[in-house]
């Protein structure tokens, strides 16, 4: 199999790192992947943040739903989907450019995850493990004070880097879903009810998916995602 299929076949989420600095030449091949992901009109929509002061870092942990593993990650990055960059620039040109608008969000949102996944594939790539904190999305008003966010930025995504443990090395991938279910051609392909449970029945029964349904999707944490979001999308 070519070695990249194989790779991003292998690759899962790691929460749990061993206790091993990440060398200076690796950590920046990780970040360097970013920069050569696609991006809008070569305009690099995006800011990352290094975050290495370990106050932020337990901060982050604890306004990320008070998960203490995203501290002890020796590498972590938030990308963030930067509107502001530009629009300032534009006035620096004096080029009188109209406020960012929700458009604009979503195209930088695209790119900020874009360069994100890439650093996952190359940090999987040089014996890294990685895990994505949706997380980062909560929280807005003290995330924004804490890692000094302007108005028009959103932290679309925070990564979590280190080398796993053997337990993390040889634990099973999650299964997905088979493709049937999500490819569709030409148009969407709205499922019925019975296709739609049976699409799980790799993961679990139908209880799981009512306990999935309360532990996450009705969950406090979702809530307050979504109140954070709201917040976001008022400045666009």
């Amino acid at each position: 199999m070519n070695e990249v299929l194989k790779q991003l076949k292998e690759r899962k989420s790691v929460r749990i790192f061993e206790e091993k600095d990440i060398p200076a030449t690796v950590k920046d091949e990780v970040i360097g992947a970013a920069f050569e992901a696609p991006t809008a009109g070569n305009m690099m929509f995006y800011t990352i943040i290094d975050v290495t002061d370990p106050k932020i870092k337990d901060r982050l942990s604890i306004l990320c739903d008070n998960q203490p593993f995203i501290a002890k990650a020796p590498l972590m990055l938030v990308f963030l989907a930067d509107c502001e960059r530009w629009y300032r620039t534009y006035i620096a040109a004096d080029a009188s450019p109209r406020k960012p608008s929700a458009g604009d969000l979503f195209l930088a949102c695209a790119d900020a995850l874009i360069a994100a996944q890439n650093t996952v594939v190359a940090a999987h790539s040089l014996g890294l493990g990685s895990c994505y904190i949706g997380d980062i999305l909560e929280n807005c008003e003290q995330i924004r004070e804490l890692i000094k966010l302007p108005t028009y930025t959103v932290p679309i995504a925070l990564v979590v880097y280190g080398y796993p443990t053997e337990q993390q090395l040889s634990r099973k991938k999650p299964p997905r879903f088979d493709r049937s279910h999500i490819l569709h051609e030409n148009c969407y392909r709205e499922m019925k009810s019975q296709e739609l449970l049976d699409m799980y029945k790799k993961q679990g029964s139908n209880e799981i998916i009512k306990d999935l349904c309360n532990r996450k999707y009705m969950s406090d944490f979702a809530l307050e995602m979504n109140r954070s979001v709201a917040e976001y999308l008022k400045n666009f």
